[in-house]
C-alpha cells in the first residue's frame, strides 16, 4: 500500500532551476489534467487575472516539478507574484523566492 505525500513535503525540488525552465502559455485557455483539478474548475483563462492565478495556485501547491514547468508562464509568474504570494503558503513562498531571484520582495 503506497502513502500519498504531503503537498507540503519537499516543496523546494517542485520549483524550478530557473524562470527559463517555465514553458507554459501566455495566452488562451488551460485545461489541468485530473491529477491537479480534481474539483472544481478544471479549464482556465488566463486573459482572466482572477482564473490565472488559480491555476497558479493550483499547480504550485499540487503539482510537481513537470508541471509546473509545463503550465507555468515565466513572464506572467514574474507580474503576478506580488499578489499570489500571498495565496501560498510560507513554505511554498519561501521555496520559489529563495530558488528564483527574480520573485525575491
Amino acid at each position: 500500500m503506497s502513502t500519498l505525500l504531503s503537498r507540503w513535503e519537499d516543496v523546494g525540488r517542485r520549483v524550478p532551476a530557473s524562470l527559463a525552465d517555465l514553458r507554459g502559455p501566455a495566452t488562451g485557455k488551460v485545461a489541468l489534467p485530473p491529477h491537479l483539478a480534481w474539483s472544481g474548475l478544471t479549464e482556465f483563462d488566463l486573459a482572466d487575472r482572477r482564473l490565472r492565478m488559480s491555476l497558479y495556485r493550483t499547480v504550485i501547491t499540487g503539482g510537481g516539478r513537470a508541471d509546473v514547468e509545463l503550465y507555468l508562464n515565466a513572464d506572467l509568474l514574474v507580474a503576478d507574484w506580488p499578489l499570489l504570494r500571498r495565496g501560498l503558503g510560507r513554505s511554498y513562498r519561501k521555496a520559489w523566492e529563495d530558488k528564483i531571484s527574480a520573485l525575491g520582495t
